[in-house]
């Protein structure tokens, strides 16, 4: 296991994840006594695809740590097309304390990883979204007694944050519910890994393609957009594929009384999600997306903290 670097939620140990949630927490009540924690460190921000959440949390993160950060968006480096992306993460190594990478890609970032040496963060890729599984899981931490493992019912595609969502209740031993249609499950491989994981940690991993079935009596709906970016084109036949899963008033009545509803944002209102349930008083959206700002700072801390200790 790689300790310097989150390409994907399963280079964090059980323990590991504990530990940037303790720190989280801790980071969270008083971020003054951490600002030079990161004193000098100048990262990397190589996003391929345009960001709010990501690149500002990120960016804010890093210098109320003391840090440094530059961003570098779709048309500065063109990774392996004006340049070798094997090329980039040798020079880059030589100049940055470490880098996030938000790509279409996952291969991008594993053949970027293999080359660069310093703390490498996934901060979204095409197969993982790990930065998002992490916060989401600590908002519930904030929500639930330690004592409860919250049922969570995520209707939708199955994309990069479902893939992480898995991978996360797998390793935590938390119940995770999905709805998906047919031609829209999450990764097969990955599932198969995460139902290996759940067999030490007692996780229940449980997939249909019926939202009703999904949410009954869950504690937690979770819902993302049906149409990705870079999925423009696919845009009429996945509105299709879709018709049904939409996260409304209707729906919330299956789940528990006072169930919480999620989105990782952006959100087509709407679409796969009604304007009504999104600003009603069981949306957790907005404490989802504050809490990315906190568990990234985190991980960060965690990471740079962990290469240093391997030299």
């Amino acid at each position: 296991m790689n300790h310097n670097r989150l390409i994907s939620i399963s280079d964090l140990s059980l323990d590991e994840i504990r530990k940037v949630f303790a720190l989280t927490e801790r980071l969270k009540k008083f971020p003054k006594r951490y600002r030079n924690a990161l004193d000098g460190q100048i990262f990397g921000l190589i996003f391929e695809k345009p960001s709010t959440r990501t690149w500002i949390s990120f960016e804010t993160g890093i210098f109320s740590l003391g840090g440094g950060a530059i961003y570098l968006g779709p048309e500065d480096i063109q990774l392996g097309v004006r340049e070798e992306v094997r090329d980039v993460a040798r020079v880059l190594n030589r100049y940055l304390a470490g880098v996030i990478l938000r790509t279409f890609s996952h291969e991008t970032i594993t053949e970027f990883g293999k080359y660069f040496e310093r703390p490498i963060v996934n901060g979204l890729s095409n197969f993982e979204h790990p930065c998002q599984a992490l916060a989401d899981y600590f908002t519930l931490s904030e929500k639930f007694p330690k004592s409860v493992k919250p049922i969570v019912a995520f209707i939708g595609d199955g994309n990069n944050v479902l893939n992480s969502l898995i991978l996360l209740a797998a390793t935590l031993g938390f119940p995770l519910r999905y709805a998906t249609p047919p031609k829209h499950q999450p990764s097969a491989s990955l599932l198969k890994q995460a139902r290996s994981m759940a067999q030490k940690s007692g996780a229940e991993i449980f997939g249909t393609q019926d939202p009703e079935e999904a949410v009954y009596g869950a504690d937690v709906i979770y819902t993302d957009v049906w149409v990705s970016m870079g999925e423009e084109k696919r845009r009429a036949k996945k509105i299709k594929a879709f018709l049904g899963m939409q996260v409304n008033a209707k729906l919330l009545k299956k789940a528990k009384k006072n169930a919480f509803v999620m989105h990782c944002l952006p959100a087509h209102r709407g679409e796969e999600i009604t304007n009504e349930v999104m600003e009603s008083r069981r949306s957790i959206v907005f404490d989802q997306a504050e809490n990315r700002l906190h568990v990234q700072k985190a991980l960060l801390l965690h990471l740079c903290s962990r290469k240093g200790k391997e030299k």
